[in-house]
């Protein structure tokens, strides 16, 4: 049988262990990836099968880090994701947060926009650090992911997003991101990208502010190419501030919806 082992594909009689093939063409592994799942060495192997094999502690050569950084995913889905670009308009505490979750999952091209700077406050929600306080947001995120995953081409932009720089800046993308704080430039991106951009879908956000239930915030389609996550009614304001972990709730709903997006999931569960 045809098997494919950190993405060669081997020879293996039908049925084999897997530690069988771990001593074959890994010697001392200790973690075996069976399509995505950790298993343990007597693991039946079946025709079609894909396995990742991984020392603990190595570094693994450059050629095959890129592969070892997706074993966990679900077989297929890498390739469909890294051929895909994604755009985020603003990268505070939503964005620089879905970010990291697409690039982690080896999303191809992030396309990441804003004209801020990190300061202080910034670091009780969004993905930097002390030592890149004064550095542009898209500079120092670029930074940060290229560390996580050096497969992924970031391309940022320095910009004040405006309806007449959006389509250029996101132009190729098939997923933007709306990632604003503010109202008004949530409403000027999203009708930007539906009037101009005819095959992007775009993925919005409202009402995340402050610690309440962490159930209240769900993922909507609105129209065929808008999904909205939110409560829709905790807006930032005096008395109720942005905090971590309810941003964090609604960039993972919408770092998950990109991600449904681009693997041809279109609805949500209501």
């Amino acid at each position: 049988m045809q098997i494919k082992v950190n993405e060669k594909v081997r020879e293996m009689a039908d049925g084999a262990p897997a530690e069988e093939v771990r001593d074959r063409f890994k010697p001392g592994a200790d973690l075996i990836i069976l399509n995505g799942f950790p298993v343990s060495p007597d693991a039946a192997i079946k025709e079609g099968d894909e396995l990742y094999l991984i020392r603990r502690g190595e570094i693994p050569p450059r050629e095959e880090l890129e592969h070892l950084l997706v074993a966990r995913h679900t077989p297929q889905v890498y390739e469909r994701l890294k051929a895909s670009r994604v755009g985020i308009a603003g990268v505070g505490g939503l964005g620089s947060t879905v970010a990291v979750a697409l690039a982690r999952v080896g999303v191809g091209e992030l396309v990441i926009a804003d004209f801020d700077v990190v300061e202080p406050s910034n670091l009780n929600r969004q993905q930097y650090f002390v030592d890149q306080l004064g550095h542009y947001k898209v500079d120092a995120l670029t930074e940060t992911l290229r560390r996580i995953n050096p497969y992924v081409t970031v391309t940022p932009h320095r910009i004040l997003l405006d309806p007449d720089n959006v389509p250029a800046v996101f132009a190729g993308c098939s997923v933007v991101v709306e990632a604003f704080d503010r109202a008004e430039m949530k409403s000027m991106l999203v009708d930007a990208i539906i009037t101009n951009m005819a095959d992007a879908m775009v993925v919005a956000a409202s009402g995340l502010a402050g610690y309440g239930p962490n159930n209240a915030i769900s993922t909507r389609k609105i129209t065929r190419r808008l999904y909205l996550v939110g409560d829709l009614t905790s807006e930032a304001q005096p008395g109720n501030g942005l905090m971590a972990p309810r941003v964090g709730i609604a960039a993972s709903h919408q770092a998950n919806q990109v991600i449904r997006i681009l693997l041809g999931e279109m609805d949500v569960d209501r």
